[in-house]
């Protein structure tokens, strides 16, 4: 009771003190003006530092770190993920990290398993129907090659050493252009198609992998998988997770699925999706925050990240954290939840929808 009493004055203070910051509509404060004005969830924060200054406890808010995995050279590829290469068996991997936190539909017709401890040593492997290995992922420190190139590499570095990357796929129905912005690179080795994603506010470092078995590529009819509910979901899951996992990476706090908000978001990507637009603000005028508040939904603080076209939530991800303001929202230490939708327009292209909230 004690406690509650000293919050609230320290709250009481703080609001008085920053009165001219807090005199406009709670859901303009919001990571789109972050460092411009004060959010509700700011003096919060700051009552909570305060009263653990008086009482002389310590907040921690960054995640405990889980002890790093010890990468081996891999032995029959030039590239492994978290110890695992494309071939293996799925009984091996499970020796060594247990059942997958979550088994969601692909682009690919498989299914990503997810492991993790808690987001941490995370990675996506991808098994046919024999539990061999066709495809793996990570945003995390979990690269080992035959080579120098690991997570930290610059793209120059990656160049240096494996040469021109690929300029286009070539599919059973179609070719496909890969990146030309410069955002990830592809390279065919091993029978593999390996993509190489770069950050490039942190000088063009490597910053993700995935591993594709090459036929699981060049069998695909069109660039885009057919929409169905379970990748609806699934793509909704993996947005989830890997946010998640980039957080857990930077030592944040891994964020809590919102199912309420994620309805909020699968609305207005089906909105965007049916009604052939792409915006924060909806064909009714309302924004992000008018829509969570009007499905009921209280918040402190939020903010709204929206992808488009991307074939799967990997390559949205990456894309986010490559715009400096989708990026904050990620990154942002203040948020606490997440819910995630997905819809798909005519042409089957993705269309996604993150919502960032604290309360």
């Amino acid at each position: 009771m004690l406690k509650k009493l000293v919050k609230l004055g320290v709250v009481i203070l703080l609001v008085v003190w920053t009165k001219p910051l807090w005199e406009e509509p709670v859901e303009n404060f919001t990571t789109q003006v972050f460092g411009e004005r004060l959010s509700l969830a700011y003096v919060r924060d700051q009552a909570n530092l305060l009263y653990d200054s008086f009482t002389g406890n310590d907040t921690d808010n960054e995640q405990s770190q889980t002890k790093a995995l010890e990468l081996d050279q891999p032995e029959n590829q030039t590239f492994s993920i978290g110890n695992v290469e494309i071939g293996d068996n799925r009984e091996e991997i499970e020796n060594n990290y247990g059942e997958p936190a979550r088994e969601t539909a692909n682009e690919y017709g498989l299914e990503w398993a997810s492991y993790h401890e808690n987001y941490q040593n995370f990675l996506l492997v991808a098994y046919d129907q024999q539990d061999t290995v066709q495809g793996l992922y990570t945003n995390q420190d979990l690269v080992a090659a035959q080579n120098d190139i690991t997570l930290g590499t610059t793209k120059s570095q990656v160049h240096e050493e494996l040469g021109e990357a690929e300029n286009a796929i070539i599919h059973r129905g179609f070719n496909m252009q890969t990146n030309d912005d410069g955002e990830y690179d592809v390279y065919r080795i091993d029978g593999n198609y390996i993509t190489i994603f770069y950050d490039v506010h942190e000088n063009d470092e490597v910053t993700a992998m995935q591993i594709v078995e090459e036929s699981l590529e060049t069998d695909k009819n069109s660039p885009y998988a057919d929409a169905s509910e379970d990748l609806k979901e699934g793509f909704e899951y993996q947005l989830f997770d890997v946010t998640n996992a980039e957080r857990a990476k930077r030592g944040l706090n891994v964020l809590d699925w919102n199912e309420e908000v994620r309805g909020t978001a699968r609305k207005h990507s089906t909105d965007m999706a049916d009604n052939h637009y792409f915006d924060h603000t909806n064909q009714q005028g309302q924004s992000p925050f008018d829509r969570m508040q009007e499905d009921g939904i209280a918040f402190m603080s939020a903010g709204e990240n929206l992808a488009q076209g991307q074939p799967s939530s990997i390559y949205a991800h990456q894309g986010l954290m490559n715009s400096e303001g989708h990026r904050k929202n990620i990154v942002n230490d203040g948020f606490t939840e997440l819910g995630v939708g997905v819809d798909f327009n005519e042409d089957n292209q993705p269309v996604y929808t993150e919502n960032f909230l604290s309360r």
